[in-house]
């Protein structure tokens, strides 16, 4: 495919839709043709009175279009599979927020049409594009920070209580996407306990907490809260080597790596035939790596672009939206069996080998 603008509708002007519109009209690489919601003044507050994009409650009118190349999803989860079928099966490429579904099970199906029709399926992940998240993903895969030994991240604030998923689906895609991008093989727990509390009888978990034991040893911890009158948005990254921590609320330093851990000295055997194991405290440098300023979805609607004119998997494809529904649905089912460790269903799918 040549580097003409590719077109774009965008389905959903409500919460996150306004967002898309923005990055779409402002990339050289797309032309934003339509945007399609039920609310067509909304849209059309969102669009501008005098702008040439189409406004329209017709899904299958934006689909009959030839000028669309792709449409991107900003409605709510349950609707997803419906709207990212349909577009599909027109012979467009598709980008979802988060979550991909509302189910594994609707998200696979997603997955698997588009394989089918050689056409790509994005998951909006918008962290996975920051400049913070990409140095990080770096650092792990050039090995500064050696083995990953534990990983504990906390996204708290007060509100929003949605009105139709509880904070585990409004909140942890964010962490886990992060943790499929960054881990070495990606999110592939060896299980998921969840625990969850609903203190001010919302209906729903308002507060959670996800134990993620990893291959290797390693432990991940998620915490979210809608609860908290605190906002903090922070991830900490233990390692062999170093440990890097992430302050999103931090603009001067986001970004800290420091050079200072335990050390298993010696093990040997006493004569009681006890091992015994001589530990050692690190304390050495704290650097901050350089970021970029760019905006997340500026970068994510360019790779949109690039995966499709390149024929590839995006980098956060439908294979990464089915991990991090996994890790939900069987947070759900460890919520009913009270935290217990339950088995994280395999979304393992066959490299994507042909794009249209």
């Amino acid at each position: 495919m040549s580097s003409e603008r590719l077109g774009v509708a965008v389905v959903g002007a409500g919460y996150w839709g306004p967002n898309l519109i923005r990055n779409f009209r402002g990339s050289v690489d797309w032309d934003l043709v339509a945007v399609c919601d039920l609310d067509t003044d909304r849209a059309r507050g969102v669009v501008g009175e005098r702008s040439g994009v189409e406004i329209t409650a017709s899904l299958d009118e934006v689909l009959a279009r030839d000028d669309v190349d792709a449409v991107a999803i900003a409605t709510p989860a349950r609707t997803h599979r419906a709207i990212a079928t349909a577009a599909l099966q027109a012979g467009k490429h598709v980008l979802v927020e988060k979550p991909l579904a509302d189910s594994v099970a609707a998200g696979r199906e997603m997955v698997d049409l588009a394989r089918s029709q050689g056409l790509v399926l994005m998951a909006d992940h918008t962290y996975c594009y920051t400049p913070v998240v990409q140095r990080i993903a770096e650092l792990v895969a050039e090995g500064a920070l050696g083995e990953i030994l534990f990983v504990d991240s906390v996204r708290i604030n007060l509100g929003l209580v949605q009105p139709d998923v509880d904070v585990f689906w409004d909140l942890a895609p964010h962490d886990l996407s992060v943790l499929d991008r960054i881990l070495p093989d990606g999110l592939r727990p060896l299980g998921v306990a969840a625990q969850g509390a609903d203190p001010v009888g919302a209906g729903k978990a308002c507060v959670g907490y996800l134990s993620l034991p990893l291959p290797g040893g390693a432990l991940a911890h998620v915490h979210v809260n809608w609860l908290s009158p605190t906002k903090i948005r922070q991830m900490v990254i233990g390692g062999s080597e170093r440990t890097l921590v992430w302050d999103d609320l931090n603009p001067q330093q986001r970004l800290s790596v420091f050079d200072r851990g335990v050390d298993l000295v010696q093990q040997s055997v006493d004569s009681a035939d006890r091992r015994t194991a001589s530990i050692a405290y690190r304390l050495g440098d704290t650097w901050a790596p350089a970021l970029p300023e760019r905006e997340a979805l500026s970068e994510m609607v360019a790779e949109l672009a690039r995966s499709i004119r390149e024929r590839r998997a995006p980098q956060t494809d439908g294979g990464a939206g089915l991990r991090v529904l996994s890790v939900l649905e069987a947070a759900a089912t460890s919520l009913r069996a009270r935290g217990a460790l339950v088995d994280v269903m395999s979304t393992d799918q066959p490299e994507l080998e042909i794009i249209r």
